[in-house]
């Protein structure tokens, strides 16, 4: 399975990407409002692709490479913890810096956006950022997802306590939005 959008190809994960993801997820200043600190080995990346290889197979998690055309992987976006019963998932991503402000973000969001809520018949995403993470939820408000609410020290990372920002988009707000920018 892949997706397409007019500047990258959106990808299963391979083997062959621990090095691509080895950088993009041991860069701390890249990570530092992730859920878990950065990482300090490659053998976390084979590990990070072991555990994607997995939730292909039980449908637990949907996790694409961003890929450039020249085959740079820049970035992942990924629907995961998915509640089967109530049409809802989580939708998480990170991107290597030396692209951001590009809004290559933007298009693969609106891509997987539109797999979940066509193919994998979703009702609601779901994102968890940090509140501090404003670039994030410019990106989150851009894609027309409202923000729902503030949990109070929701998440231990790296031994510091953090507050969430939760936002949601429903599948109907999101099909309102697409048919008003056409």
């Amino acid at each position: 399975m892949s997706l397409t959008t007019p500047r990258l190809l959106l990808r299963f994960v391979t083997p062959e990407d621990a090095g691509a993801l080895f950088r993009l997820f041991s860069d701390a200043e890249a990570l530092r409002y992730w859920s878990s600190g950065p990482w300090l080995h490659i053998a976390q990346a084979a590990d990070n692709i072991e555990q994607t290889l997995k939730a292909y197979q039980d449908g637990t998690a949907l996790r694409l490479a961003m890929v450039l055309p020249d085959g740079e992987l820049i970035g992942t976006v990924t629907l995961y913890d998915f509640d089967r019963r109530n049409h809802r998932c989580q939708i998480g991503y990170m991107l290597a810096r030396p692209h951001w402000g590009q809004r290559y973000m933007q298009e693969a969001l609106a891509a997987l956006i539109a797999h979940g809520f066509g193919a994998l018949e979703l009702h609601r995403i779901e994102a968890d950022i940090h509140p501090d993470n404003i670039a994030s939820g410019r990106i989150l408000e851009g894609l027309h997802f409202q923000r729902e609410g503030h949990l109070r020290e929701r998440w231990f990372v790296g031994g510091e306590i953090s507050d969430s920002i939760i936002y949601g988009l429903l599948r109907k707000d999101w099909h309102a939005a697409i048919h008003r920018t056409q």
